[in-house]
């Protein structure tokens, strides 16, 4: 079953978070904090990767996820990508897979490690509003709707509302991906941003 996951993300300065986390808590309410570990494998050849999926540690599963660009849904604020998304239950099936994915040419490539708080909509909860911090790239907020297709249009007004509600300049939005962000910055400064020591 296909989700779509409508999104915007704005980048933020450090001085910028306690009042932005003000004027949410008016609007939204706390609904979790943690850390996600996202290790990253793809086809890399020259370039920026063009296909990469994502394995996620779960207190008792992994989460394996990828997702497609539906670029006829943009708007110049706010993007829309297709999730595909499974669970596999226990670090044997992970092997399976990536020993799998390793011969059609995956390999480990980068990984994300973000800081989150989560809010939801007090007016719409489906929608989260999350301050985040991703190491290596800083702070940023980001605001996901997840629906099916009819419901994307709906989805793009309300997050451009909720934008405009918090008082953000929409100058500060960047919808680049952070794993682009973070090959940018690995190939700039000569890191890979892979951390042996907690990957797959």
């Amino acid at each position: 079953m296909v989700w779509l996951e409508v999104e915007c993300k704005v980048k933020l300065n450090h001085s910028q978070i306690p009042e932005l986390r003000e004027r949410i808590k008016k609007i939204a309410k706390l609904k979790k904090k943690g850390t996600k570990a996202d290790d990253y494998f793809a086809i890399q050849e020259k370039g920026y990767p063009k296909k990469a999926f994502r394995i996620r540690a779960m207190k008792d599963s992994f989460e394996v996820t990828f997702k497609k660009w539906i670029t006829e849904l943009w708007t110049s604020e706010v993007v829309v990508k297709e999730e595909y998304e499974f669970t596999l239950d226990g670090k044997e099936k992970v092997d399976d897979i990536l020993a799998l994915f390793k011969d059609m040419g995956f390999k480990e490539w980068v990984k994300k490690i973000k800081r989150n708080e989560t809010y939801k909509y007090n007016k719409n909860p489906k929608l989260s509003i999350e301050i985040n911090y991703v190491k290596h790239l800083g702070y940023f907020m980001e605001m996901e709707y997840l629906c099916r297709r009819p419901e994307a249009k709906k989805a793009t007004r309300l997050i451009t509302s909720v934008l405009k509600e918090l008082e953000i300049d929409f100058n500060q939005i960047d919808n680049t991906g952070y794993t682009k962000m973070l090959w940018y910055k690995g190939t700039t400064g000569k890191h890979k941003f892979i951390d042996k020591e907690t990957a797959l």
